[in-house]
């Protein structure tokens, strides 16, 4: 039976327990207080609770303005942080609020739903949820650790990142039984730096790092220089999987810099096809064949037309390309061989399933953001894959992460 086809209208296939590869945490007030070195604590991220006003949507890097301490402003529990102002929004801790209460106003953490920020809560909903196991990228700091490569001062942006790592492993993951995955950021001014960062966190256990799709895009060198590989080699020698969250350039596609926020949010995965054709592109997977990549939030539908096309221009332009000396084998066999994607909601993609390989893809729950499926991500899983057989559902919503990021889990089922 192909992989997308249908089984009789009487039957639905069982959805197992997943493993949810892209959540989200929302750093606790006391994070950087309780786990900086004391002499860093004063001048490392800090909450205060402020009024602010109306968030108004701008677009391009700045995306939204808003006037700190307006009077009769609602409160807000806000970042501080060198010059970074970083208010709470609401939208980025929507669990727990109606669809059309999901906006972009301020909020505290007494209105947050406690999973958003404590990870025994979490869990909780975690079990609520379906969901046996979650890695969840920060919020604060950005997809990447973007916040802490902007800073002036990198002695304390390096303490900040160490901090931020042991509070992900020691904390938030360590006591829960293997429920939260670790996954660390790095610091990104120096390949050197964060080839280190990997190898400490590795050596407690943590398989995953935040990168950047674009490294351009934050002012810093490319792929295709050799500046991160001493970053690549760390992550190939220590099997910790490259993680990169749509956003993680800091730069979302729209078609114009007044567009309203629908129209980044709809073409969201653009950054995943030009990173993920960079890396076909650049040699990397080549040199470093056990090396493995994993985009984040950016679903898979666009997937079987890019792997085609990189494809086709790697036979046709061969005299041109740049490529024919560092690619040998046609770019999507390395798609193939050491990539992951990833989906909440992707009917397409899933229709496509042999072009986009049923081992390629991993499931999310996008908790606690405006696209998360919680509390009803299995039902939305049925829904989207009940008429798939069981050995392909078990590896999309749980065998292929765990294959990804080293865990041991139970056998896969047999076909159906």
């Amino acid at each position: 039976m192909a992989i997308t086809e249908k089984l009789s209208k009487d039957s639905k296939t069982e959805i197992p327990m997943i493993i949810s590869v892209d959540d989200h945490l929302v750093e606790p007030p006391h994070l950087w207080q309780t786990w900086l070195p004391n002499k860093f604590k004063e001048k490392g991220p800090r909450i205060e609770r402020r009024r602010l006003g109306e968030m108004l949507w701008v677009g391009g890097s700045k995306m939204y303005e808003y006037e700190l301490d307006a009077p009769d402003a609602p409160w807000c529990d806000i970042w501080f942080y060198e010059d970074l102002v970083y208010p709470n929004k609401r939208h980025v801790a929507a669990v727990g609020f109606a669809r059309e209460e999901m906006t972009m106003s301020p909020i505290t953490y007494d209105e947050m739903r406690p999973g958003c920020y404590e990870p025994k809560a979490r869990v909780e909903d975690m079990i609520s949820n379906h969901v046996e196991a979650s890695l969840s990228f920060p919020t604060m700091p950005r997809f990447c650790g973007q916040t802490f490569a902007e800073a002036e001062d990198r002695e304390l942006a390096l303490a900040c990142v160490k901090a931020y790592n042991d509070f992900m492993v020691e904390e938030w993951c360590g006591d829960s039984n293997g429920a939260l995955l670790p996954l660390i950021i790095i610091p990104l001014w120096d390949a050197d730096l964060a080839a280190a960062e990997v190898r400490r966190n590795a050596d407690r256990g943590c398989r995953a790092v935040c990168f950047s799709e674009i490294p351009p895009n934050l002012g810093l060198p490319s792929i295709h220089t050799g500046y991160w590989d001493p970053f690549f080699q760390a992550c190939q020698d220590t099997e910790t999987v490259v993680c990169m969250h749509i956003g993680s350039s800091s730069k979302m596609p729209a078609a114009s810099p007044d567009a309203p926020p629908a129209v980044a949010a709809s073409l969201s995965f653009n950054n995943a096809i030009a990173s993920l054709s960079d890396f076909l592109f650049s040699g990397i997977l080549v040199r470093f064949p056990t090396l493995t990549l994993a985009y984040s939030e950016g679903q898979i539908g666009w997937l079987p037309y890019i792997l085609e096309r990189v494809d086709d221009v790697w036979r046709e332009h061969r005299a041109w390309g740049g490529v024919a000396d560092i690619v040998p084998e046609p770019p999507s066999t390395y798609y193939y061989r050491q990539v992951f994607g990833c989906f909440f909601r992707d009917k397409h993609g899933l229709n496509s399933l042999n072009e986009v390989g049923v081992d390629n893809i991993t499931f999310e729950t996008d908790y606690p953001h405006t696209d998360t499926t919680w509390p009803n991500t299995k039902e939305v899983a049925q829904e989207m894959m009940g008429h798939l057989p069981q050995d392909v559902v078990w590896k999309i919503v749980r065998g292929n992460a765990a294959r990804m990021l080293g865990i041991k889990i139970e056998n896969q089922p047999k076909s159906s």
